[in-house]
This record gives C-alpha cells, structure tokens and sequence, in this order.
C-alpha cells in the first residue's frame, strides 16, 4: 500500500472519475486486470507490477469504508496505518499523529484514537457508537486486510461446434486445482459462464473470488455463425439452379432434404427455420444455407451434346443489362 510520501491516484490508475459507482470501478477494474494478469503476459515484470497496481487500487476504492477515508484524508488518508505509527501507550503521541500540527491527525494521541473517532462519528460507516475498534501493534490495518474483497479470476475454455452445441463437461486446472465445469447447451463464442466461490483467494482474506470463463470456439469446416443464426455453404448443379432440385443439407441435428426453387442465383441463400443454433430458452436458431452454383469440370459425351444443344437453343442472355452501363 502507499503512503502519504508515495501517495498513489487509485481513481487514475484504475481510469475512472471521482464520482464513479462501485459498478463502474468493478467493471474497469476486470478490463485491466485481464489484460495485466500475469497468466495472459508470462515473464513480463512491468504488466505484472501494473496488475499489483491495479489490485492495490481495488482494494481500496471497492470497499466503501476504505474509499470514504481515501477521499477525506486525501495524501495522508494511511498515515496512521503504516507500522511506525504503533501505539506507544494510551495518551501518548504517536509518529504521523500529534507531532504534525497541520496534518488531520495531529488532534489524535493514537491511531487508535483517530479509527474509533472516524468509525464512531455520525457520518461514519461502522461499528455501532460507543464500542471500540482495537488495533495491533504489529498491523494496525489487520482489520481491514481481513475484509479485503477476493479478487475475480479470468480464465478461457475453448470448444468444439459440437460440445458448444450439446453442452459438454470439463475439468479445468487452475493452479493446483481442478475444477469440474459443466458447459450448457447453446454455449456461444464470446459468453462467459461465472463459476461462484472458484476462483483464486485473497492473500489477505483466504476468502475466494468468483471464476469467469470466457467460451472460444474452434472453427468449424462447414458451419459458421452469422449473428445468431448458424451459415452453411452447399454447391448445386447448372440444371437444378435452372430446374430446380431436392438436396441434401447437413445440419446440427444430421441431414434434411431442401427444396431448390427454380431459377435460383447463385450465393442465393434459403433459409431452414429452426435448424440453427441452440438458445438458453430451450429454441433454436435458423441455419442460412447459401447456394454455389458449381460447373463439372469434366463431362460425359452425352453431357457434352446436351450443353451444346442447350447453347444454340437459348435465347436468354444474362448480360443484356451490361450495354447500359458506361462511366
């Protein structure tokens, strides 16, 4: 922690304003820390230093008591707490106390005075007035460290489309620690699953943080995702784009038969309602699948006869609207 004579800006350090609700230090405080932690830059002792900084940060401004003195005492808001300012003795002054005439603290005979008198006084937020806050010569913010919130652990699982889908169990090791994961079915990549109580300790408290798992997804070769909803790709010939056709399409659930309207484009895209992706409500997405239409690259003689004959019968061109175009 610092002290008066390295005195720390937690609201710069942590980038927010003064004014900033305890959501909004939460949720600044878990941007940073994900990209300083330790785990996500191994052997980089600045990043590391900076995610001391940051837990440093949180510590204080996250917990409403701590913050309230931070805010009032400003540069001197821990002279009473750094080990030199000990009690010597009921009634006798202490270092940092009542040899400062022109610090805060300077109307205190002890640290002990200054917490109980801040704890106790009508715009304090602690104990009920008239009992007594004692500290320990050893560690006069013993207390406070005690009570110190755990710090949240990011950590990334990454799955198959098919685990994704169906929802999968997985063990997970964290540090020494293995911990058993159950993935819901429909699990997106992006979505984040919060494991209570999984998380790493506090070295203060040995009271445990929450865990929150970030879900990546391996590529699949056939299946992507579009928003939502599932995207597939699935060639067809030159005479069912023109006559039309019964295919087959693979989907999350196995194959289904679509019909191929007549007369479709290329990169046309029909849709399969209710074969997508699953959704946490229990329904499904809709699975897009974009036609390409693809030209065999050898044909039968009979093949061959029969593209010309359709040639030189054709009366429709594809380009006639291109003699309209000029710059």
């Amino acid at each position: 922690m610092s002290t008066a004579t390295d005195f720390k800006d937690y609201y710069a350090i942590l980038g927010v304003s003064k004014t900033a609700t305890a959501e909004e230090i939460k949720q600044a405080y878990r941007k940073l820390a994900r990209k300083y932690h330790p785990d996500v830059n191994p052997g980089d002792a600045t990043a590391e230093e900076k995610f001391k900084v940051l837990n440093e940060a949180n510590e204080v401004l996250s917990d409403p008591q701590t913050r309230e003195k931070y805010d009032q005492f400003g540069k001197h808001w821990k002279q009473g707490f750094a080990g030199e300012a000990a009690t010597q003795g009921r009634g006798a002054p202490t270092a940092g106390f009542g040899d400062e005439q022109d610090s805060p603290f300077g109307q205190y005979n002890s640290f002990e005075d200054f917490i109980n008198d801040l704890l106790n006084s009508p715009g304090g937020r602690g104990r009920a007035r008239g009992t007594h806050y004692r500290t320990s010569a050893s560690d006069p913010f013993a207390d406070f460290r005690s009570q110190a919130p755990a710090p949240d652990t990011e950590a990334a699982i990454a799955l198959s489309f098919s685990e994704a889908f169906h929802g999968v169990q997985k063990r997970l090791q964290l540090d020494d620690e293995t911990i058993n994961v159950r993935i819901p079915a429909g699990a997106k990549g992006g979505s984040r699953i919060r494991l209570k109580g999984k998380g790493r300790p506090s070295p203060f408290s040995q009271q445990r943080g929450d865990l929150y798992l970030t879900i990546e997804l391996f590529p699949h070769p056939f299946f992507r995702f579009a928003g939502d909803h599932l995207v597939c790709d699935v060639p067809i010939r030159p005479d069912e784009a023109v006559l039309g056709a019964q295919v087959q399409v693979p989907t999350p659930d196995g194959p289904v038969t679509m019909t191929v309207p007549k007369g479709v484009r290329c990169g046309q895209s029909l849709r399969l309602r209710g074969k997508g992706w699953k959704l946490p409500q229990g329904n499904r997405t809709d699975l897009m699948v974009k036609l390409q239409m693809v030209s065999p690259q050898e044909l039968s003689q009979i093949e061959q006869d029969c593209y010309e004959k359709i040639r030189a019968a054709s009366t429709f061109d594809p380009r006639s609207a291109l003699e309209e175009v000029t710059l």
